[in-house]
């Protein structure tokens, strides 16, 4: 089990989401709890100048971003669409 952290940046971008995405945004959280490398969630190492960071899906085009601080933490950094989220 890990602690979740949310950011300015990821609870602002969380509210402007449609509501259906909010609502599966909410389920898949409970899960990155559990595990954050639960198979439900396609837990991905990114590369490039995101090295360091780990994304994760909501739907097939909604990402979130995160980090971890620590073995027990988690740093939820933003969510965006795909198309925006890695820019």
């Amino acid at each position: 089990m890990v602690e979740l952290f949310y950011t300015n940046k990821f609870l602002k971008s969380a509210k402007k989401l449609p509501k259906q995405i909010k609502k599966k945004l909410s389920s898949e959280l409970v899960i990155l709890e559990r595990n954050p490398f639960d198979s439900l969630l396609h837990t991905k190492q990114l590369t490039g100048s995101l090295v360091g960071y780990y994304s994760f899906r909501i739907t097939r085009d909604w990402r979130v971003i995160f980090n971890f601080i620590d073995t027990k933490t988690v740093k939820l950094i933003d969510v965006a669409h795909r198309k925006d989220i890695y820019k």
